[in-house]
């Protein structure tokens, strides 16, 4: 009985032993988090220290400023010119963000003024188009997605029309057909052939979504379509979709501007960076700054735009981290 009694006790000990935790190890691995953080937030987090993504950012808010409010940056007026006196006027930095900092045009317009005006159409026309591609071939690509079937094929094989068109050609054509071309007729032509590639990634998103458990779940518990749609199957394919418009964003801003500069886009008296480009290659030799300086506007918009892109993407991306 007391060998027992000590092989029981031995056997406690050991137990206890083994049970007890490693306080070294639990203090090395620090505090558990009470709540996990979802996609969004581990998106958040990492944005934040993107330098790609903090870089843009302030590009991209500057040049929305510029655009809301270009009297933020400058008084002169884009439309008025004086030949007498500005007629190709070269460059002038000894002042600084004035009038003459960039020069004037062929038509004694300040550059730098129309430059300031000139984004709030180029990102006008790219914001607008991105966000009407985005419901368009979202709500496309979620239907042919999650019904599938005969709904899916007819929604692909027009998807694969409108992909087939080439979008500048496209567009050309479609914008020559009207006398008078303002922001908005740019905006339905360039959304009227955009929309494809957001429609293939909703899509495939909605697809892999749709057999998730818990949208499996939610019907068989009985719950609509509608909202299986809106509160399971969005929530969690957007994170592409979302990607995918921030790069093209930057796209459309790069597309109307080579339509203005072949005379199919924007015009007068309009400004427009397309156009001041347009204007600005003829006079190529004679003051080449006419040219540069809202060619390299166009450059920096689209970049910062495709650099947002970027660091969105590699935020939401599992497989980039």
């Amino acid at each position: 009985m007391p060998e027992k009694i000590a092989e029981t006790a031995q056997s406690s000990e050991k137990i206890t032993t083994v049970a007890a935790p490693d306080t070294a190890l639990v203090a090395e691995a620090g505090p558990v988090s009470a709540k996990a953080r979802s996609l969004w937030s581990d998106a958040w987090h990492d944005l934040r220290r993107s330098p790609l993504f903090v870089v843009s950012s302030v590009l991209i808010l500057m040049l929305l400023v510029m655009a809301v409010a270009p009297s933020l940056f400058t008084s002169a007026s884009p439309r008025d010119g004086d030949l007498v006196n500005h007629y190709l006027q070269k460059p002038n930095w000894s002042h600084f963000f004035a009038a003459d900092w960039f020069g004037y045009d062929i038509q004694g317009r300040s550059i730098y003024a129309r430059v300031v005006h000139g984004a709030r159409a180029s990102i006008t026309v790219g914001i607008t188009v991105t966000i009407l591609v985005t419901l368009i071939g979202g709500a496309l690509g979620m239907l042919a997605g999650y019904y599938g079937g005969i709904i899916d094929s007819l929604l692909s094989r027009l998807t694969d029309i409108f992909f087939g068109i080439p979008f500048l050609l496209g567009a050309m054509v479609i914008l020559t057909s009207f006398e008078k071309r303002a922001v908005w007729t740019v905006i339905l032509a360039l959304a009227f052939l955009g929309w494809t590639s957001i429609a293939r990634v909703a899509r495939g998103a909605v697809i892999t979504v749709k057999q998730a458990d818990y949208v499996v779940a939610a019907r068989a518990l009985g719950a609509s379509t509608s909202r299986i749609m809106l509160k399971h199957i969005l929530p969690n394919a957007l994170a592409p979709v979302i990607v995918v418009a921030t790069i093209a964003l930057g796209g459309y801003i790069g597309a109307e501007a080579t339509l203005s500069f072949l005379g199919i886009g924007l015009a007068e008296p309009t400004v427009s960076w397309g156009i001041d480009v347009s204007d600005g290659f003829q006079q190529i030799r004679n003051a080449p700054y006419v040219l540069i300086v809202p060619s390299v506007m166009v450059s920096i918009t689209v970049l910062a735009f495709l650099m947002f892109g970027d660091a969105v993407r590699n935020a939401l991306d599992p497989k980039m981290r």
